[in-house]
């Protein structure tokens, strides 16, 4: 396999690393030919970050998210959660591990059409906890945090905008308290005005020190991130520190990630 020029500096065992790979790789085979998707990438990811992955399509981008994520296994190469090599659990294992650590954000919600949403919230946070009194409570203060009115708590989610689902969906992601969020294309399918209510609140989640990984293809959306790491044909070609969003989007903050995506090819 081809060796990869990432200038991605891996530092081992630092307190605040949450996740880091080592030569990660993932090959794909169709029709007796292999597809290298991700080739030998070196990743540090620190706790509390919003880290952005773009890049052009087929570039891996929600590959390395699934890899990431233990949602799916490398060909090649290791994953560690904090000191857990998740690379080495098997599949009951990592299903294991996915719920007690990680929160998941898609383009398409994936809300259980014959339950209300907050029977769906409850669904996730009772496969991690028994006390339902306690998870209940959680999922009603979360729901209205995210600025779901009370009376759409109980609609199923055929009833719902986009923006409003997506809000349940990220409520779902927060119910287990995860060490970290991944999202992949979450504003994708939603207007601006519900693409920026959702931004906001995974921005506010952030500021109060929940980590997250988050692939989109949009300059807006990117622009929320601290750091934003581009990747091209499996191969992280820059990784670019952003600083932390304020709330306010600053010409020189969209300048300066305009000047790295044209400096990417993008």
């Amino acid at each position: 396999m081809p060796e990869s020029n990432i200038s991605i500096r891996v530092i081992r065992f630092m307190p605040n690393q949450l996740l880091r790979t080592e030569k990660l790789c993932k090959t794909f085979s169709s029709g007796g030919v292999q597809q290298h998707v991700l080739k030998n990438l070196d990743i540090s990811l620190t706790e509390g970050d919003f880290t952005v992955i773009m890049g052009s399509s087929g570039s891996g981008k929600s590959t390395l998210l699934y890899a990431l994520s233990g949602m799916d296994k490398p060909t090649l190469g290791e994953i560690h959660f904090e000191e857990q090599n998740i690379s080495r659990l098997n599949n009951d294992q990592l299903a294991i591990f996915r719920r007690n650590h990680c929160g998941f954000v898609f383009q398409q919600v994936h809300l259980l059409d014959n339950m209300s949403v907050l029977d769906n919230v409850l669904a996730s946070g009772l496969l991690v906890s028994r006390n339902k009194r306690e998870i209940a409570a959680k999922a009603e203060q979360l729901l209205a945090k995210v600025g779901l009115e009370e009376t759409s708590w109980r609609k199923f989610p055929s009833q719902l905008s986009g923006g409003e689902a997506q809000r349940a969906g990220i409520v779902r992601a927060l119910i287990n308290s995860p060490k970290i969020i991944f999202a992949d294309e979450p504003t994708g399918a939603l207007n601006s005005a519900a693409s920026d209510s959702v931004l906001d609140i995974m921005t506010a989640v952030n500021r109060n020190g929940q980590s997250i990984v988050m692939v989109t293809h949009d300059m807006k959306t990117a622009l929320r991130g601290n750091r934003v790491l581009y990747l091209r044909d499996g191969v992280i070609c820059g990784d670019l520190q952003l600083g932390a969003f304020d709330g306010e989007l600053h010409s020189a903050r969209h300048e300066k990630l305009k000047a790295f995506l044209a400096d990417m090819g993008w």
